[in-house]
């Protein structure tokens, strides 16, 4: 497995490893060194190497340019090749597995003749993805024009006769580890090159596990939390009943002041556990959030923050399990209308059909069974 030094990447893949350890496989996972003992808890044996990636454990932050984070992994690209080639030339692997950034599993694959399968922890392209995304214009521009050239020399050098577009874009084969309800334009994926295996939450134990009910789950993942005015406002819209609050560690609970009875603030918890004993979900729509919620068939009050977000919490509305309230008109009224919204026979039937959805999906376990195949 070629990783990529972020918990975005390396937590949803985790469980397809795990799995894979436990049918008996010798995995080797390739990683930056301050996530070597993450990886080993999956039974794979960390492949450390150095990285030009930023070190989110250091709190090293990606560019907000979306050409400057392409280039940074094209850059890691060129840097791990040279390095998983020196320690794998004498024990090669009989299959690859590959992170959406696992540049150097593809590039050694196609060198070495061996199977390559992506494993992807968020969306996947689409027929029309370059001109629906503008991917296409960004490619076009000035800065994206030389870092197209700085790829296909880079591959070229490498022996690799593929255009960029088409071995970012392109996988030979993918397994996806999201919900397909929260694939954009899902219906214009090439099913016989992706595989929705759907989110692999097999392997949480470790996290702990939550013993009362909760009727509401207040989460903004770990990047949108340090407002206090935020979860006042949730304190307030959710006064009286059970309410968790996970504020995070970039908030001073003090400065919350006193919240109702009933609610409490944690600067972390075993989500997936609490959301399983949880009625209602309020989240930044995080992929990851997203897709616990599903899986435990938790009605969501979708925030979004950022990024994907925006179109997660919108495919969420659409499939009739959410409800999208703008940061901007976050109010304990909007919230509460919000929550009334969601309390209804129909969309209780809706969130129990996804997680159903989702369990036949497959999980790690299709996963494994994918990258079985691939290897016989």
């Amino acid at each position: 497995m070629v990783g990529a030094g972020a918990h975005g990447h390396i937590n949803p893949n985790l469980p397809v490893i795990a799995e894979l350890v436990a049918r008996g496989h010798r995995v080797q996972y390739a990683i930056p060194a301050p996530f070597a003992e993450l990886v080993a808890s999956s039974g794979a044996t960390p492949l450390v190497h150095t990285s030009v990636l930023p070190d989110e454990t250091r709190d090293e932050r990606w560019p907000d340019d979306p050409v400057v984070g392409m280039g940074l992994f094209l850059d890691e690209g060129r840097h791990v090749t040279p390095q998983l080639e020196a320690a794998l030339t004498d024990d090669r692997p009989d299959v690859f597995l590959a992170d959406i950034g696992g540049y150097a599993a593809r590039v050694l694959g196609l060198r070495w003749g061996v199977p390559c399968l992506q494993l992807s922890p968020a969306m996947v392209a689409w027929e029309g993805f370059e001109q629906d995304t503008g991917m296409a214009e960004l490619y076009a521009s000035p800065a994206g024009q030389e870092y197209l050239a700085r790829f296909a020399a880079w591959l070229a050098a490498e022996g690799v006769d593929l255009a960029p577009e088409t071995f970012v874009g392109v996988p030979d084969t993918s397994v996806v580890l999201i919900p397909r309800l929260l694939q954009p334009h899902a219906e214009k994926v090439d099913p016989d090159r992706y595989t929705f295996v759907g989110p692999c939450l097999d392997a949480r134990a470790h996290q702990g596990d939550w013993s009362e009910d909760v009727d509401v789950l207040v989460s903004l993942g770990s990047a949108y939390t340090a407002d206090p005015a935020f979860w006042r406002t949730v304190a307030e819209a959710f006064a009286g009943r059970r309410v968790v609050l996970a504020i995070g560690r970039r908030i001073d609970p003090a400065t919350l002041g006193p919240l109702p009875a009933g609610t409490t603030a944690h600067a972390w918890i075993p989500q997936l556990a609490v959301l399983r004993r949880t009625s209602l979900f309020v989240t930044h729509a995080g992929m990851g959030g997203c897709s616990e919620g599903l899986a435990t068939a938790t009605p969501m009050i979708a925030i979004p923050q950022a990024v994907d977000q925006f179109g997660n919490a919108e495919m969420l509305a659409e499939a009739g399990v959410g409800v999208v309230v703008e940061r901007d008109a976050v109010t304990a009224a909007a919230l509460r209308e919000a929550a009334v919204a969601l309390d209804t026979d129909a969309v209780r039937a809706r969130c129990a059909g996804a997680a159903a959805d989702l369990e036949a999906a497959g999980g790690a376990r299709r996963a494994a069974d994918l990258v079985e195949a691939a290897r016989s």
